[in-house]
């Protein structure tokens, strides 16, 4: 019956320069707060601190792992609930509670022999600044800080927690040319 169906058409719509620009992306670094989680700070009774993601940015992580995008995460925090998603998502470059990012993400690189003409970055606030900076292609999201939002090519649509690094994956995922053939195989 499903053979029936005509194949679904893509959607999306993203600039043609843009996609250009993420062709060659081939690792992508993400901050955590202001980023993945909608940046508030949330601890528990026990001062422990709690981390709310979105199944959308997550979904998303896979897409690109299925298409060959290393997912990277760098961030200053390094909490459980963070490890617990990342683990779950299969993500396995990471670089926790580090202020210092460029270095970070230096050696993510040399650990997967690329380099940052191959990489891109999603970041929200100054910390982020030395990875955006470098990357090939560089998104944030509505909320960065100003500074931040000058270095975009990208700002997504959502806000951060709410599906930004989804939107993100998904430009990844039509540069590369494989969103069409992921959405069919999910529609089947």
């Amino acid at each position: 019956m499903s053979s029936d169906l005509p194949p679904l058409r893509p959607t999306l719509n993203f600039d043609p320069e843009l996609l250009l620009r993420a062709q060659p992306v081939r690792v992508v670094f993400f901050d955590v707060d202001g980023v993945l989680t909608d940046g508030g700070l949330y601890f528990s009774k026990a001062g422990e601190t709690l981390k709310r993601f979105h199944t959308l940015d997550g979904h998303g992580i896979k897409l690109l792992q299925r298409a060959g995008i290393t997912p990277a995460v760098i961030s200053g925090r390094d909490a459980p609930a963070l490890r617990t998603r990342l683990g779950a998502l299969g993500v396995t470059h990471l670089r926790l509670g580090t202020e210092d990012k460029r270095p970070a993400a230096e050696s993510i690189l040399a650990e997967l022999g690329l380099g940052w003409s191959q990489a891109a970055a999603m970041g929200d606030d100054w910390p982020d600044l030395p990875m955006l900076r470098r990357a090939a292609l560089v998104c944030v999201p509505p909320t960065a800080h100003a500074e931040a939002l000058a270095l975009a090519h990208h700002v997504t649509v959502r806000a951060p927690g709410m599906g930004a690094v989804r939107e993100l994956c998904d430009l990844l995922l039509v540069a590369s040319g494989r969103y069409a053939v992921e959405l069919e195989m999910a529609a089947r």
